[in-house]
């Protein structure tokens, strides 16, 4: 039997066209809009793809052509506006085939180092954009949930060190009600309670509304308070938490500071918005997403420290294979020391080539592009008599309501555009002073969209 290894004349030709097929895509700046089917629709149309024999890389990558990649849906297309999607750069999908094709394992310096190097350059330009003091810096991770669940970890282990009665206690979290799931998800894991809270009229996390909620804690559960969440950007409308206010309380209460930048984080690089982040220097960890609105490829979150040292003790795996990677012959970073994924592929790596190939500039303009459309779809809604804004857009955020339509409309308006191949936008929930409502909501992050695309979409809904 032939080795799966071995390399001959079909494996050559497998290999070209892939090559062609991904650079055909890349190229490509408005890719087929696909849509899902179920599964069992799936398997009917392709069959058995794993078998015994196997069915020939030739007839796989077919079906995966055909029929595979046009029941799901690219993140990058330009009128892709739902959810919060992503647009790498041509740059940074290639430099991730490299990623793969150089198989280098990315958790210790010993088996990384190169690799590695070139992580911690984009994660010092990412250090750099938050103003957080000298000794900060970070480590790319899976995403944000990763992020978030890391830091807090680290929040917890030092709340413990500091008197070992901490260490029976069940932790609480304080975070407003606009935060992102994977908040609410990382303290089910590692078994704290949450608070969320937030100012009913800016829908934020203010300082006001932080100190009132600390106040009126119980003895008990002030002494198990460990760690505040501020969210720099809210998924869902683009908010922007009191940085500076919660900074403050959290200094003055010994509580761990952590901001949620996972989505907005890429705007403090827009010179537009930056000192809507003021008070994030402040903070002893941040989250930032680059798959988001930094244009690298999924899945590359960022967890940033104030102070790397407390994020090592909380992390740092131990073990008998493992101990050559802490030898003096093998020292230097250890992103694994950092972070809860010991295995780990070199995530930074895309954002690394594409930054050394564009420069940081072109980076500021096209996140700047977001939100210079992000304020050309308020206005284009502002002149249109049927649909009105729900509030002032949020970053790249809009949120806007077609007049007399029902959550039904809204949904049914979704599928038929995007069951025509048109465009994905979808429906969300805002609870205003009239209660909750359903809205639609655009988040523009590829730059590659077009105002005529904006005004495409809302007119569908006349």
């Amino acid at each position: 039997m032939k080795s799966m290894h071995a390399v001959d004349m079909d494996t050559i030709e497998m290999t070209l066209d892939i090559m062609k097929y991904a650079i055909n895509r890349i190229s490509n700046t408005s890719p087929e809009l696909g849509k899902p089917k179920q599964e069992k629709e799936l398997l009917k149309l392709v069959g058995d793809t794993v078998t015994k024999e196997g069915i020939g890389g030739e007839k796989a990558f077919q079906l995966f052509k055909d029929v595979l990649v046009k029941a799901a849906v690219p993140v990058d297309h330009p009128r892709h506006l739902a959810f919060v999607p992503a647009a790498p750069t041509r740059a940074a999908v290639l430099f991730d085939l490299v990623t793969s094709a150089a198989s280098i394992h990315g958790a210790y310096w010993m088996t990384g180092g190169g690799g590695i190097f070139c992580e911690n350059r984009a994660m010092e330009w990412l250090v750099s954009l938050t103003g957080m003091p000298e000794g900060t810096f970070g480590v790319f991770t899976s995403g944000g949930t990763a992020a978030n669940l890391s830091a807090i970890v680290t929040a917890r282990e030092y709340w413990r060190s500091l008197d070992d009665e901490n260490k029976a206690l069940k932790g609480l979290i304080i975070t407003s009600s606009g935060a992102h799931s994977s908040v609410k998800s990382m303290a089910q894991v590692i078994d704290a309670e949450i608070i969320t809270v937030d100012n009913n009229d800016e829908h934020k996390l203010t300082q006001e509304c932080l100190e009132k909620e600390i106040k009126g804690l119980s003895e008990f559960d002030r002494k198990r308070l460990f760690a505040v969440v501020a969210t720099g950007g809210t998924t869902n409308a683009g908010i922007i938490d009191d940085l500076s206010g919660v900074a403050e309380v959290c200094e003055r209460e010994n509580l761990w500071f952590h901001v949620d930048a996972a989505y907005g984080g890429a705007a403090l690089a827009a010179p537009s918005v930056r000192h809507l982040f003021n008070g994030i220097e402040k903070a002893d960890s941040v989250t930032i997403d680059p798959h988001k609105w930094m244009f690298s490829p999924y899945d590359c979150g960022a967890i940033i420290y104030k102070n790397m040292d407390l994020a090592s003790n909380a992390h740092s795996q131990k073990g008998a294979y493992l101990d050559i990677f802490k030898d003096e012959g093998a020292q230097g970073f250890n992103p694994s020391d950092y972070q809860i994924q010991l295995t780990r592929r070199l995530r930074g790596l895309p954002l690394w080539y594409s930054l050394a190939m564009h420069g940081t500039d072109r980076y500021t303009v096209a996140i700047e592009r977001g939100l210079e459309l992000a304020n050309n779809a308020a206005k284009q809604i502002e002149q249109l008599p049927f649909v009105e804004l729900v509030r002032e857009p949020g970053l790249s955020c809009v949120l806007f309501s077609r007049l007399g339509w029902t959550a039904e409309d809204y949904r049914e308006w979704t599928y038929t555009n995007h069951d025509s191949g048109f465009a994905l936008v979808t429906p969300t929930k805002w609870t205003g002073k009239d209660g909750e409502i359903t809205c639609a909501r655009f988040c523009f992050i590829n730059p590659d969209t077009t105002e005529k695309d904006v005004k495409e979409i809302l007119e569908s809904m006349k």
